[in-house]
């Protein structure tokens, strides 16, 4: 993507035709290139108008990222955070951990596009302009690394918490890092942390939500995905949907780094996907678990019941729903 392309669409967001020699002019490039570059939205499903003797017209106005209107509808929070956001970036996660210079606690880095996004066990996180959400977080931690065994647990009932607020009531936590809704994957968590493992340390969040994705992206994607839009049938704003989540999560980490999942543990399980189901969990080395999901303990590990009744816990591992097996 072309780095004066999203300046150019911002340019035309008032749904006014803006003439090439306009755009030119204050852009200091030639009409050409304007066009060149404009010409570049179609690949990310924008559609741009071009009318000859009257110039360039967005079809329809992205929902632009505002720090502005993010800290607005947040206002009892909003001095807690840093709120950055770019244009285009290939991972806010990987931005994050490897800054130059350590960026204060609480700092978020949003981006209207990611152009190498990650997700757990090396999956690329796939992003559009305007169809998704994508940020990370620095949050630092006084406890070592074992404490922070269950935060994307906790993370996650944060973004329950939000889409509830939002008007999305039924979403499912699969464990350890996904939101489902009604089996499909609407939102996901990616957690490195950096530090001592006996304190202090910091942990970058990284949090997706899908908001509008197009055919043909949800065709390349390996598994049922949904977003936002087709469970709300109306669009969502991704400022309101910011807003609201770094105002849970405030929240939800002031429990966890106080009590660690203790007084989370009921609400997680009360939307856990597949509590008192079937799963087979696929292990790092190949092998595969079956047995009865059954809840989660204190430290974020998922509690199992094996075929011969023995419960156990499960601390990394590929959750799948299995059929229903006879005892």
């Amino acid at each position: 993507m072309h780095t004066l392309l999203l300046p150019l669409l911002r340019d035309l967001s008032n749904g006014q035709f803006h003439s090439g020699t306009q755009l030119a002019l204050r852009h200091q490039i030639s009409r050409a290139s304007v066009s060149n570059i404009i010409a570049g939205a179609a690949s990310m499903g924008i559609v741009v108008y071009k009318v000859r003797g009257r110039g360039y017209q967005l079809a329809n106005i992205p929902d632009w990222l505002d720090a502005n209107k993010i800290r607005a509808a947040m206002p009892n929070t909003a001095d807690l955070y840093r709120i950055d956001i770019v244009d285009s970036i290939d991972s806010t996660n990987t931005a994050l951990l490897h800054a130059v210079e350590p960026t204060p606690h609480r700092h978020c880095l949003v981006a209207e596009q990611q152009t190498a996004g990650r997700g757990r066990r090396g999956r690329v996180w796939q992003s559009l302009l305007g169809g998704s959400l994508t940020c990370s977080i620095r949050w630092r931690f006084n406890q070592g690394m074992a404490a922070l065994a269950g935060l994307s647990l906790a993370v996650g009932i944060a973004l329950i918490r939000t889409l509830s607020q939002l008007g999305i009531k039924d979403a499912q936590l699969k464990w350890p890092n996904d939101l489902l809704w009604q089996q499909r994957k609407l939102a996901g968590i990616l957690i490195e942390v950096q530090g001592d493992m006996n304190g202090p340390t910091t942990a970058i969040i990284g949090i997706g939500i899908n908001i509008q994705l197009p055919t043909d992206m949800r065709a390349s994607i390996d598994q049922a995905v949904t977003d936002t839009q087709e469970i709300l049938g109306h669009s969502l704003s991704r400022n309101t949907l910011l807003a609201t989540l770094l105002t849970d999560l405030n929240h939800v980490m002031d429990e966890f780094e106080r009590n660690g999942l203790q007084n989370l543990r009921n609400e997680w399980n009360a939307a856990h996907a597949y509590a008192d189901q079937p799963v087979q969990i696929q292990m790092s080395n190949g092998t595969r678990i079956q047995g009865i999901a059954v809840g989660i303990a204190d430290n974020g590990a998922l509690l199992l019941l094996t075929d011969d009744d023995k419960q156990i816990n499960i601390h990394s591992g590929e959750v799948h729903h299995a059929r229903r097996y006879s005892a």
